[in-house]
């Protein structure tokens, strides 16, 4: 027997969708907003040299700065207004986790539900302002000793940040608005629409290439495969889950029996998400990046480090080893800040929910601890093989022309947001069916 829910579920077409007035117009709201930000991508900083910028990035693109360029949808590559993207955000939310697990006053302030919460994307949204004002100053150095101002100086150097720092705010105000008014997470499209809008020009670059014979054939037949098989193994593993059961017993108020229902604490394999690849790719190609700088500084840079650089780069056995530690260690390292056993222990204690065979309260919590230890062990690997198959087929010979875009983190942050997205949608169109039905009913109940 099939529930309701799933009965439903079963019964969405198109047709329900073109009578969900509602959904259409959050969808509507959100192709909206993402194309004011893709119009914002192309709105140069004010004071840059464009072409001289255009010769200074093609020495930084193999560093950070193509990651960078990649997750805003070029907006580092052209220099616009979003080059800063969304990102501050991003690095200010994992750094309010981390302190929420180390000070007492943030996680009491967890603990006092929405008015809590509130507190913290207040802290959260100050620190971001401060990281983009730190970021878009190191920019506006960086500019102006690769030669790409106009007319460098104080100005210039001002001017930069407040740009920077203003578009940082906007998007992360756009992206509060989709994740309210339209459909999915307005943070996670923004960088998904960013790597969607570079997707066509990095596959036209790679066929391009072929063409040239820079690419062999047996690669590009190869390069789609691969990318399909990546995308299904992403898919498979992000809908995998590890339920755990949960009993609660029986209670009597008055006459009535209450309670003794079965529930399931459901557990991701891959609880940190994309934050370990992307930190880890920060990481290892900030060397390169100060090398890339160093160069288009018009010094020579120390022998050192071109030695580490030399050392780090793609496909290298040290990049692929070093990629791989660090990718397991950040996995390990966020999952044991995201999710705090004791804490989901003490929620079961104090509702009376229990795991069958497992003592409630310490004993739980080992239990837990032992579980998402072995889940995330698997889910370390399982990060670390997306990521590493890719970085060896671009480190080749064959595949060294490859754009990052068509790499495991790219495709990995695709996947994850567009199921994110249809989720979301599918449980609009449940919402509606619904009412629907809770509509039929009432004119029923008029009738009799």
């Amino acid at each position: 027997m099939t529930s309701a829910a799933e009965q439903l579920a079963q019964n969405l077409n198109f047709s329900s969708f073109a009578k969900a007035e509602e959904l259409k117009k959050r969808l509507l709201f959100t192709l909206g907003a993402l194309v004011i930000y893709r119009i914002g991508t192309y709105i140069p900083l004010p004071g840059v040299d464009i072409q001289a910028y255009a010769n200074a990035f093609q020495a930084i693109q193999s560093g950070i700065g193509g990651i960078f360029n990649v997750f805003s949808g070029g907006a580092v590559e052209r220099m616009a207004i979003f080059a800063l993207n969304i990102m501050p955000y991003i690095s200010a939310s994992i750094i309010m986790q981390l302190m929420t697990s180390v000070s007492p006053h943030l996680e009491a302030l967890k603990k006092e539900g929405e008015q809590g919460r509130k507190k913290i994307n207040q802290y959260t949204r100050m620190g971001t302002v401060v990281l983009a004002a730190v970021q878009a100053y190191a920019i506006s150095i960086g500019l102006e000793s690769t030669g790409s101002v106009i007319d460098p100086g104080y100005f210039f150097r001002a001017s930069t940040v407040v740009t920077l720092v203003g578009g940082t705010i906007f998007l992360m105000w756009l992206g509060e608005q989709v994740t309210a008014r339209g459909v999915g997470n307005g943070i996670s499209l923004i960088i998904f629409a960013g790597i969607v809008a570079e997707l066509p020009r990095a596959i036209f670059a790679v066929l391009e290439l072929g063409s040239k014979g820079a690419v062999p054939t047996l690669v590009l037949v190869l390069l789609p495969v691969l990318v399909v098989g990546i995308i299904t193994f992403i898919v498979f593993v992000e809908r995998a889950q590890r339920r755990i059961l949960v009993q609660y017993p029986k209670r009597q108020v008055g006459q009535k029996m209450f309670g003794g229902d079965k529930s399931h604490l459901p557990l991701k394999i891959n609880v940190p998400g994309v934050i370990p690849p992307i930190f880890a790719s920060s990481l290892l190609l900030l060397p390169t990046t100060a090398a890339s700088f160093t160069a288009a500084g018009g010094d020579g840079g120390s022998s050192w480090l071109s030695y580490v650089v030399a050392n780090l780069g793609q496909g290298q056995p040290a990049f692929l080893l070093l990629y791989a530690a660090l990718i397991i260690f950040f996995c390990f390292f966020y999952t044991a800040i995201v999710f705090n056993p004791a804490d989901t222990a003490d929620n079961l204690k104090k509702y009376g929910g229990f795991i069958p065979g497992i003592r409630p309260g310490q004993r739980t919590a080992e239990y837990l601890d032992f579980v998402l230890t072995r889940l995330t062990v698997v889910g370390s690997i399982y990060l670390t093989a997306v990521c590493l198959i890719p970085e060896m087929l671009r480190g080749s010979a064959a595949g060294g022309s490859i754009p990052f875009i068509l790499g495991g983190t790219s495709l990995l942050i695709m996947v994850t947001v567009t199921m994110d997205t249809v989720a979301q949608i599918q449980s609009h169109l449940l919402a509606h069916q619904y009412e629907g039905l809770i509509k039929k009913a009432r004119l029923r109940g008029a009738r009799r």
